[in-house]
């Protein structure tokens, strides 16, 4: 059915008015008792997040969500916007400054308007629920940006300081009946905390001392590190006081939940021209890379290891494969352990280094230690299980071997003619008739020994060489 257009028809159709946390709450316990899925995509949380979430969206709360970078914080904060309803009616003035509600309007002008005008000419337009999220990062934000101003243009047309229509109206008023996010809360200046504070508790604006009775109505969400966020004086305990739930996010509880998240995120195609197989073994040392730079000493805990930090090394790993395909013709390209030499370029940067553990190693250096201790990691678990003699045997007969990210796959073919059976085995992959899996099986095999002091390594202008001792 076609949507009304003016007050007189809604009021005749089956529209009723809600607070958002109602509409929220009868949406979300809609698809909650019909079993839907009610955060998609998101990965690890089913048991821990999810369920406090759910729990704050049925108490009608305002929620912070406390974790480190790269927790998906921002993304469970945006997917809220999909238990509002597909569309809401309001008050489609030209001079109205807020989606009015067409029955508890909060503005003069829409309020007045209706009471000197037939239902049947009160214009009424339809507010998606996608427009209806608005976020912010609070570094830089002031109180005009999110709560408002006096304009001075209306000042100077004779309006009155203390008039509503004096005001700007800021971010919050404009998201009234729909929901606000301020991301890293604990960076944002004490004064638009107060007046943070002010909507939490009052729902109502004061702007430069000038009252405004708005019976605001939104959901406000905030996103902050544990780190500041607790750290004295950052947040005013004004403001703490009344936010409804508190979220505490985390990083994947076990690396294979981290392989999921980072192939989602990534998105990589891997068909196309240049198709690349990535063995899962790469899988795994890509995201034992981030859970060891996790565990550290190195590196600053307190600042984390984002989830994106796994992603660009994934795309890189792959692109470098592809960039060997492409020149040398090998189709597919599979990842090998030297093309993980290009994730300086996708992890610099993105490591924040302790200070006081770290002070004479470069972040190129604790990379390096981060990557071998990964690489040694998921070896050790494959030699466990499969065993170190026939895994590594082929190099106790004195093979020397050099690898590099362009070298061709037959390279490797040529200095191994016998691929123990129980390669094909562990590694899952066909490294006896696959010469780039081979090559690839090869690459973590050498590290692999290098790491546990099996073999020695050289290496001299770009080029490693592998040989037993």
């Amino acid at each position: 059915m076609p949507q009304p257009t003016n007050l007189r028809d809604l009021l005749a159709g089956p529209w009723r008015s809600k607070p958002i946390k109602r509409e929220i709450y009868d949406n979300f316990m809609t698809m909650l008792t019909a079993g839907d899925e009610l955060f998609p995509g998101i990965i690890g949380y089913d048991d821990t997040v999810i369920p406090e979430i759910n729990i704050a969206l049925l108490a009608g709360h305002d929620m912070l969500f406390l974790g480190e970078k790269g927790q998906a914080k921002s993304r469970l904060m945006r997917q809220l916007v999909r238990f509002l309803d597909e569309a809401i009616p309001f008050v489609d003035l030209p001079e109205a400054p807020l989606h009015d509600d067409p029955l508890r309007p909060i503005t003069r002008v829409c309020r007045e308007f209706i009471e000197n005008n037939p239902p049947e000419e009160v214009p009424i337009g339809w507010w998606p629920r996608e427009d209806r999220y608005a976020e912010r990062l609070a570094p830089g934000t002031k109180f005009a940006d999110i709560i408002g101003e006096i304009d001075p243009a209306k000042l100077a047309g004779g309006v009155s300081m203390s008039a509503e229509d004096a005001l700007h109206f800021g971010l919050i008023p404009r998201m009234h009946r729909g929901i606000f996010a301020m991301n890293e809360l604990p960076e944002l200046d004490e004064l638009v905390q107060v007046g943070m504070f002010n909507i939490l508790e009052e729902r109502d604006v004061q702007i430069r001392g000038y009252p405004v009775a708005f019976d605001i109505d939104v959901l406000i969400l905030f996103s902050a590190n544990p780190a500041t966020f607790n750290r004295s004086g950052k947040v005013i305990p004004q403001l703490k006081d009344r936010i409804g739930s508190i979220i505490h996010t985390h990083y994947p509880r076990d690396r294979d939940q981290g392989i999921a998240i980072m192939e989602q995120e990534a998105a990589v195609e891997l068909d196309g021209e240049v198709p690349v197989v990535v063995p899962f073994f790469m899988r795994q040392i890509i995201e034992e890379i981030s859970m060891q730079a996790r565990k550290s000493k190195y590196v600053d805990q307190q600042s984390g290891v984002s989830t994106r930090f796994s992603i660009a090394n994934y795309r890189t790993m792959i692109a470098s494969a592809r960039q060997r395909g492409a020149v040398l013709g090998e189709r597919p390209a599979v990842p090998r352990i030297s093309d993980l030499g290009h994730l300086y370029s996708s992890s610099l940067g993105k490591l924040e280094l302790d200070m006081m553990s770290s002070h004479q190693m470069s972040e190129r250096q604790v990379l390096e230690a981060v990557i071998a201790e990964a690489i040694r990691t998921v070896f050790e678990e494959y030699v466990e299980e499969h065993g170190l003699q026939e895994i590594g045997e082929i190099f106790a007969q004195g093979v020397k071997i050099e690898v590099g990210d362009m070298l061709p796959s037959s390279h490797y073919a040529g200095r191994l003619k016998r691929v123990p059976p129980v390669w094909d085995k562990a590694f899952e992959v066909n490294a006896s008739g696959s010469e780039a899996m081979r090559a690839s099986c090869v690459e973590f095999v050498l590290a692999g020994l290098y790491a546990a002091d099996r073999i020695s390594r050289s290496q001299s202008h770009g080029r490693i060489v592998y040989e037993m001792e």
